[in-house]
């Protein structure tokens, strides 16, 4: 298998000498291209385009001039996460507490990573991309150009159902009982 974008960005030298150490870059580091290869960008399939447009929550990260990363959680109703194409993520700014790191950060370097987790399916999502702020609607919106994707690992972590979904549960539940 040739390299992939996801392991250009992620897998810097440093990982994969704790790779190797640990005894996984037999598995890992098949996704590393070679030095000066980056691999051409990814795209997002149906299925992670679905667990986003679902998203009422997912966590961004950007990267300020002096180096220290920012993490900031982003949350709206269902369905304020766009998927416009494959290549594409699109998701309002709204306002908060008017601190604006993110922008701020974005401004000096367009490099942002997005963290989706969907806790009935146990599924993660690591976004790696470039952002651009989209000053021309009445509600700004910052547009994601999909650098690189991986869905990983569901150990640890723990199956979480939203007060909806509960709801909906018991519901059948209290259905099917009622249903001689």
């Amino acid at each position: 298998m040739a390299g992939t974008r996801y392991g250009a960005i992620a897998f810097s030298p440093g990982v994969a000498a704790r790779q190797r150490a640990a005894g996984s870059i037999t598995d890992y580091g098949r996704l590393r291209p070679p030095p000066g290869d980056d691999g051409d960008p990814d795209t997002l399939s149906g299925r992670l385009t679905r667990l986003i447009e679902a998203t009422d929550s997912f966590f961004v990260a950007t990267v300020p001039p002096d180096g220290w990363p920012y993490l900031q959680h982003r949350g709206g109703p269902a369905g304020f996460v766009r998927v416009p194409d494959p290549s594409t993520i699109v998701f309002p700014d709204y306002p908060g507490n008017q601190q604006y790191v993110t922008l701020g950060n974005l401004d000096a370097n367009p490099r942002i990573a997005l963290f989706f987790i969907d806790y009935p399916t146990r599924t993660r999502a690591k976004v790696f991309g470039r952002a651009r702020i989209d000053d021309e609607h009445v509600q700004r919106r910052i547009v994601v150009a999909v650098e690189a994707v991986d869905i990983n690992c569901r150990r640890n972590i723990p199956v979480k159902y939203g007060e909806e979904s509960i709801r909906e549960r018991v519901r059948l539940a209290r259905e099917d009982r009622a249903t001689p």
